[in-house]
């Protein structure tokens, strides 16, 4: 941690901490998906929202993009190992979810 971001919560926060990133991120933990699939299962968002969101957890080393050299082109992206780190995280989000809905 540098001097600007000395809290572990607020650089977590920054990596995925958007409305879209931890679903995406969840959807690739059972292997990669071809980006038209991978959108599907993110309803509500967005052409553009969704590129951005992929570009954006690609910079942070957070996923990869595997470009298939076929006509029409196949893209697919998966977890990177650094990705797969945050499973224990994303799995309690999920099972806090499920748990909490069925309070209501």
């Amino acid at each position: 941690m540098d001097k600007n971001n000395c809290c572990p919560l607020n650089y977590t926060m920054g990596l995925i901490g958007t409305k879209w990133k931890p679903l995406v991120l969840f959807h690739l933990l059972e292997g990669p998906l071809r980006s038209g699939i991978l959108q599907k299962k993110v309803p509500g968002i967005s052409n553009k929202m969704f590129t951005q969101t992929l570009r954006e957890l690609e910079k942070d080393g957070l996923i990869y993009r595997k470009v298939f050299p076929v006509v029409p082109p196949k893209v697919e992206y998966g977890l990177s190992e650094r990705g797969k780190t945050l499973e224990g995280i994303l799995r309690s989000l999920d099972q806090w979810g499920v748990s909490d809905s069925q309070k209501s």
